[in-house]
Order: structure tokens, then sequence, then C-alpha cells
């Protein structure tokens, strides 16, 4: 007996990706706060974000879809990389993680 394969909808995707970080945390449940007193260099609609998962706090720069770990030095793009980054999760409980209501 074959089991077929789920696969995601190129639009459900797409809209992963293009989710700007604020609402990826907000989707993956994940406590957040915005650093009111952080001055952006580069782009002015960078925010920087204090994000509380597990025991642990993570500092990231956002702007837009993309973010930046200060601390270990790795960014990404999208809701479903932020969930892979910061809850170790793979590609498929990543995507399930971020569309779960």
């Amino acid at each position: 007996m074959r089991r077929s394969r789920k696969s995601f909808s190129p639009e459900l995707l797409e809209q992963l990706r293009s989710m700007p970080v604020a609402a990826a945390l907000d989707a993956l449940g994940l406590y957040w706060k915005k650093d009111a007193d952080f001055v952006p260099v580069k782009d002015k609609s960078t925010v920087r974000l204090n994000v509380a998962v597990g025991g642990s706090a993570v500092e990231l720069l956002a702007t837009g879809c993309k973010w930046y770990d200060t601390r270990t030095e790795k960014g990404g793009g999208g809701a479903v990389d932020l969930a892979m980054y910061l809850l170790r999760l793979d590609f498929v409980a990543a995507v399930k993680r971020c569309i779960k209501k």
C-alpha cells in the first residue's frame, strides 16, 4: 500500500516566506518585545526584537521578513526559516507550526 505524499501549496509557502518577522513570531506563539531604544544604521525600517525561546533570549534585527540573530551572526528570511532556526524544527514541522491556529 502506497501512502500519498501531501505537500504544501505554493501559495501557502509564499505567504510564509513573505511574512514579517513580528507576525511570524506571533504565529509561532513566541513572546517578543520591540527594543524602543534601538536606532537602525542602514535601513530605517529595521527593528530590534528580543525573543523568549525556552529559557533563553534571542536578539533579532528584523527588516520586513528578513531577520538576523546578532549573537550567533546567523540570519534568514520568512516564517518557516525562523521557526526552523529558533525552535530547531525540520521543514515540515516548521510549516505546520507556522500555520497552527
